[in-house]
């Protein structure tokens, strides 16, 4: 890993940049392609985002793409080699610039040194620079998805094909103190977001209304935008993992499962609670919710290097939080309520909430998780779920989003009020 193994003693060192500014050193950039170019025995091309065509969406940089050049911009083309990398960019164009804004031609003088890379091309160069790379090369790397990469990889039929994102995720796997930063940015005002909704809460409101609360306070904290959809789920909608729609009103007695979470400077946070809308929990809510909660920080004591998020070995945080599950409460027909955790415990989260990662992989210092335990019961219209970004450290763990209560009596004092 190219990381140093001294992160952790830095950490509170980073300065954060302003939002929207370089909020990742170019020094770090440069320093991930060069870790990477180390095992490329080819040609790597890796295509940018284009500008969004649907005034629905708004530009978001292939996260693979940022994750090794930082870029912002349209339109953008990467070629690596071990021994040289190539930027290429589209021309300015009035009538798009128009709409859109300024973008950085490939002909001006500071281009190069504007984007930290060691030489700029026109993105018209493409073609006849990847031509030339393969002469040398047997081994073309695209992203899987990247119909545009496979096109230009056709040029080149005689050559071996493999995938790009498996070298990349090794990188990307483990945070930079950089990384961790904007991370613990955009987990506090994910946490200030969720004591804003809990303020809010009563019955009588529409979902989005709650959602749009938790959507201003990370906004107005410096997060440009959600790292997912925000997921407000109350009532019978609690007990859908993902939903979003966020329309129904909120009646008294239902638990609300807020899933909701911002996104500082390209960098994702996830936090999920489950709160009462009457501000406080039935007694069979507050069955549900302990159970949830007691096997949530049954994983997180566990979390450390060596443990891994998925499998039934000893080392697996999902069989420690299932089996607590399993062997406490039951549903209405007397049976173990480890078959209403229907989804893993947890994921990877970095430059995407869920950023990706084997879940068999060991844990090292330096990977940032979630831990999330659910439990669903349909049948009673009650879902609870309770999940926390947490950094593994070379002991243990640091749960990132431990300023936001997740004890029951602490929530009930909050609700409302």
């Amino acid at each position: 890993m190219f990381v140093r193994a001294v992160w952790w003693s830095i950490l509170a060192l980073v300065t954060l940049a302003p939002v929207f500014g370089q909020t990742i050193p170019a020094s770090e950039y440069r320093e991930r392609r060069a870790e990477l170019r180390k095992s490329l025995d080819g040609v790597m091309v890796l295509m940018g985002a284009e500008d969004p065509s649907d005034l629905h969406d708004t530009f978001y940089q292939e996260p693979n793409f940022a994750y090794l050049t930082g870029w912002q911009e349209p339109g953008a083309a990467l070629l690596l080699t071990s021994k040289e990398e190539m930027l290429f960019l589209p021309p300015r164009a009035a009538n798009r610039e128009t709409y859109n804004g300024r973008t950085t031609g490939p002909d001006e003088t500071d281009a190069a040194q504007r984007a930290g890379v060691d030489k700029v091309l026109p993105r018209a160069s493409l073609e006849s620079q990847f031509v030339k790379m393969t002469e040398t090369a047997q081994t073309i790397y695209t992203l899987g998805g990247d119909a545009q990469a496979r096109d230009l990889a056709r040029l080149a039929p005689l050559h071996d094909r493999r995938e790009a994102a498996d070298l990349i995720t090794r990188l990307r796997l483990t945070k930079s103190p950089a990384e961790i930063g904007l991370m613990r940015k955009a987990t506090e005002a994910t946490v200030a977001a969720h004591r804003a909704a809990w303020k809010r809460m009563k019955p009588g409101l529409i979902e989005y209304q709650i959602a749009a609360t938790m959507v201003g306070t990370y906004m107005d904290m410096g997060c440009e935008r959600s790292a997912y959809t925000p997921m407000v789920a109350s009532g019978p909608n609690s007990v859908v993992l993902h939903y979003s729609a966020n329309r129904r009103q909120i009646e008294a007695g239902d638990v609300v499962v807020m899933d909701v979470g911002g996104e500082y400077a390209n960098y994702a946070t996830d936090v999920t609670r489950t709160v009462p809308a009457s501000g406080k929990f039935t007694p069979r809510q507050r069955e549900i919710y302990d159970i949830v909660l007691a096997a949530q920080k049954a994983a997180i004591a566990a979390v450390k290097p060596g443990m891994t998020l998925l499998g039934d070995s000893s080392t697996s945080l999902y069989k420690i939080a299932m089996d607590y599950i399993n062997a406490h409460g039951n549903d209405l027909h007397g049976g173990p309520l480890g078959k209403y955790f229907v989804h893993g415990l947890g994921h990877f989260v970095g430059l995407e909430v869920h950023d990706p990662g084997n879940y068999d992989v060991r844990l090292l210092p330096g990977m940032v998780i979630t831990i999330e335990p659910g439990i669903y019961l349909p049948e009673e219209n009650l879902g609870v779920r309770i999940e926390d970004t947490l950094l593994v450290t070379p002991t243990g763990a640091e749960v990132l989003s431990s300023a936001l209560p997740k004890e029951a009596e602490e929530i009930e004092k909050l609700v409302g009020k």
